[in-house]
């Protein structure tokens, strides 16, 4: 079992977690305690979920938790957005990299539902 921390999904993740991070620094303080906070802890909790899905056999519930968290950020993003707290040049940038780590995610996933398919018989 590799470590969790050399997985490129990890490495995907954990470098828009450092991005985020610097922008939430920078959002007005009135979103930085709400906004700001579900976006972290959205991120984070996917760190938590790669972790889990690489340390147990039974991944698939955890890949499914992954790509929930990752549509949670998906739409806190949006709504930064919308509420004029990101530029259009980085919010541009952010999705790019959530659709990254959700491209990885959920090859990931489907990697493990065909390892779980039963072996038919030619009888």
């Amino acid at each position: 079992m590799a470590k969790y921390d050399t997985l490129p999904i990890y490495k995907a993740v954990y470098d828009f977690l450092l991005k985020i991070l610097k922008f939430i620094a920078q959002f007005p303080r009135e979103y930085k305690y709400t906004i700001g906070d579900k976006i972290q802890g959205a991120a984070v909790a996917i760190v938590i979920d790669i972790y889990r899905a690489n340390q147990t056999k039974e991944k698939i519930p955890h890949l499914k938790s992954l790509l929930e968290n990752v549509q949670l950020v998906h739409l806190y993003l949006n709504i930064a957005y919308d509420y004029g707290i990101f530029p259009k040049k980085d919010i541009d940038t952010i999705k790019a990299m959530v659709e990254d780590i959700s491209n990885q995610a959920q090859g990931w996933l489907k990697t493990q539902e065909k390892v779980r398919e039963p072996v038919k018989s030619m009888a």
